[in-house]
């Protein structure tokens, strides 16, 4: 304590010429003039690494050893330095002397406090010495050198993939942990990094911080913009050799030939199904899990997908972002806006490759060949009756189940589709809509038109059979059943 006191009242009479900072001994000048010089005179035989002074040099040391004398009596941790081990404590008694005289905030390690006060000025005192880029730190900096280098200095035990930083390895370690700390305190949902919960986030929010510069448009995250910004840029030179599209990337061509072709060469293991694209495989498997990690925050509905939610949400507000250029009518999704133009294009893009019949969706050519194949993959679990469509399985179901619930505003009469409502809402009002071609006698449903064309089936075929009789002499020959059908659907 004597010895400290008088440092006090001694003259501090070694002063340096760069600075005009002052010491006591000549070696304490020698030693600061490092920091103007760049000198580093002690070097690590282990790492060739070189410091100002020896005893950071001796603690140094330590990295290239096991040693670790200092240990935390809370934790019992292991440390190679006394001060790593104080700024290790804090940790347990939650000390964070060093405050910013700004904003208050406190930090337990000086080095801390250095770095956050940059966040309250523009100094960027480390800069690259190859592009001139200034940055805040100097791990931050290091982090940058990477990128002229290439180096990846921090490898993966597992599987031997290296990284530019020891925070993206730790991250990358989760890949085959399966740890994932980051949890959505709104539906649930778990992530591996602490960006993908921020960006997770915004599902559940309008927000999009990420605006187009060219034409507004916004996006929730960074990613999604640059390739998007990328559309703006970039000539189009990948062309479909068969109806002129084209496309940025080759990739982007590959997957939209399979239009063409029919191609899926993603396979669920599970039913079969296939797919263009691995990421709709991926989507589609989440029928078979259940999961729906995309949840509504107004009614709590879940999702598959977050386009899906994104698309949903706009049924709890009037927003119809996408917009026909010609008619100016509106819609929630962009694939029901394409789907629409097709309308006013007369385009039936997905064509039946058995009878060259064209469809305005794909799904609609997927229901129309099963008339081809005579696949029916609906199959009720009560009777084991299939059906072609999901819709119709649904409706029949209502059997089994005695589920009727379209009432009539009339009768209160209950029936199981909204179809069989309104045709028995005629007999209320004698609405009598299909007319027969041949007599114009009019009938309140479909069903009975068909019937009542038999009678003039019959009466057409009445000369056919009495013509076929004398040229052959077979009278009471019977008439061919296929020829009857043709008739009467004439």
């Amino acid at each position: 304590m004597e010895d400290h006191m008088t440092g006090h009242n001694k003259k501090k009479r070694y002063e340096c010429d760069v600075c005009g900072k002052a010491w006591q001994h000549p070696s304490q000048l020698e030693i600061h003039r490092r920091v103007h010089t760049g000198e580093r005179p002690f070097d690590c035989s282990e790492c060739g690494k070189n410091f100002t002074r020896y005893e950071t040099l001796l603690r140094h040391n330590r990295m290239h050893s096991s040693e670790r004398p200092f240990t935390c009596s809370d934790c019992g941790k292991s440390f190679k330095t006394t001060n790593d081990l104080k700024i290790h404590q804090r940790v347990h008694t939650g000390e964070k002397p060093f405050g910013c005289s700004t904003c208050g905030k406190g930090f337990a390690q000086l080095s801390g406090l250095w770095r956050h006060r940059r966040v309250h000025s523009s100094e960027r005192p480390f800069a690259c010495s190859d592009c001139g880029k200034g940055f805040k730190s100097s791990p931050d900096l290091l982090m940058h050198r990477h990128l002229h280098t290439g180096e990846r200095p921090y490898t993966c035990s597992d599987c031997g993939k290296g990284f530019k930083t020891t925070h993206d390895l730790k991250a990358h370690r989760r890949v085959h942990t399966g740890e994932k700390p980051y949890g959505c305190s709104t539906c649930g949902k778990s992530f591996s990094r602490l960006s993908g919960l921020r960006q997770h986030r915004r599902v559940h929010s309008s927000e999009r911080p990420f605006t187009c510069s060219d034409c507004g448009k916004g996006f929730k995250s960074l990613m999604r913009i640059n390739d998007h910004m990328a559309g703006h840029n970039k000539e189009r030179h990948y062309e479909c050799d068969v109806c002129g599209k084209a496309w940025l990337h080759p990739s982007q061509l590959e997957i939209h030939r399979r239009m063409h072709t029919g191609e899926k060469p993603f396979d669920c293991s599970t039913c079969g199904k296939g797919f263009t694209q691995l990421s709709m495989l991926r989507v589609h498997q989440q029928v078979h899990t259940g999961e729906k990690p995309y949840g509504c925050s107004t009614c709590g509905k879940s999702f598959a997908q977050l386009s899906g939610l994104r698309v949903h949400g706009r049924v709890h507000s009037s927003e119809r972002p996408f917009t026909c250029s010609d008619c100016g009518k509106g819609f929630k999704s962009s694939p029901g806006l394409k789907r629409h133009r097709h309308l006013h294009t007369g385009e039936r893009p997905y064509t039946c490759s058995d009878c060259g019949r064209g469809f305005i969706q794909s799904h609609h050519l997927l229901v129309h060949q099963r008339t081809h194949t005579g696949e029916r993959p609906h199959t009720c679990t009560q009777c084991g009756k299939a059906f072609t469509h999901s819709t119709t399985l649904l409706s029949h179901q209502r059997v089994h189940a005695s589920d009727r619930p379209v009432p009539s505003p009339v009768c209160g009469e209950c029936f199981a589709m909204a179809s069989h409502a309104l045709s028995h809402q005629r007999v209320h009002t004698s609405g009598q809509p299909y007319d027969c071609p041949y007599c114009g006698e009019t009938f309140d449903s479909s069903r009975r038109l068909r019937q009542h064309r038999r009678i003039h089936a019959r009466e057409r075929l009445l000369p056919l059979r009495q013509a076929f009789q004398e040229s052959t002499g077979a009278a009471g020959a019977p008439v061919d059943t296929h020829q009857r059908e043709t008739i009467c659907e004439g």
